[in-house]
């Protein structure tokens, strides 16, 4: 039998709010445990209650749902947060995003959405409306196109080179001889990868190459 998932329901006007109770209470694993209108009391009552997941208004006085969620996410590391709104905001989304939230959801479709919404953020994996998917593929593809360094790309021309070649098998003198650089050159480039990538060893970098498609599997 599935656990309960214990929520924290936060938002200033108590019609939405039992209109999102409504929607989760419907489903047998959600269970609203307590309920907040305002960023601050939200604080609270995560304090003295025992919750699993907050949802959250972004527009709430006092303290938002935004400043709310940071506060919430240093309190409790394990708390799951989803920011519920009316704003299809883009700047909002991001906010939410660094503000630990890990999901963003439409009042307009909460009756469609806040349910998957939900179970998603249990099972640590993000909820996206399909606007805020958009917005992310624009903000990459702006990042990319001004030469910002993106997650897949933080890599030199010279490094990419080393790092299939040392993947591929290569011994050190080898890739010195296929680069025409030193042995003391080569080292410092795979010290450099490890460092840069976060590995540990050969095998590591190797699995990062494969995933990078440096490599065949």
């Amino acid at each position: 039998m599935t656990e309960n998932i214990r929520i924290l329901l936060a938002d200033d006007h108590a019609l939405v709010r039992r209109g999102v109770r409504l929607i989760l209470d419907q489903e047998p694993e959600l269970q609203v445990v307590a309920e907040a209108g305002d960023g601050a009391d939200a604080i609270e009552q995560a304090r003295r209650h025992d919750v699993d997941l907050a949802v959250l208004d972004i527009a709430m006085p006092r303290m938002t749902g935004l400043q709310a969620a940071r506060e919430l996410a240093g309190l409790k590391p394990g708390l799951r947060i989803l920011i519920l709104t009316m704003h299809d905001n883009e700047q909002y989304f991001f906010q939410a995003l660094k503000a630990g939230a890990s999901g963003y959801v439409l009042k307009s479709v909460a009756d469609r959405d806040l349910v998957a919404a939900c179970r998603a953020a249990m099972r640590d994996e993000p909820f996206l409306y399909p606007g805020a998917v958009t917005a992310l593929i624009r903000n990459y593809l702006d990042r990319a196109r001004h030469g910002e360094e993106t997650p897949d790309h933080v890599l030199t021309p010279r490094e990419e080179e080393v790092l299939k070649l040392v993947a591929e098998g290569h011994s050190s003198q080898s890739i010195a001889d296929l680069l025409y650089i030193s042995i003391k050159t080569v080292q410092r480039h795979r010290a450099n990868l490890l460092h840069k990538l976060g590995l540990r060893d050969r095998l590591e970098l190797t699995r990062y190459a494969i995933r990078a498609g440096l490599i065949e599997p």
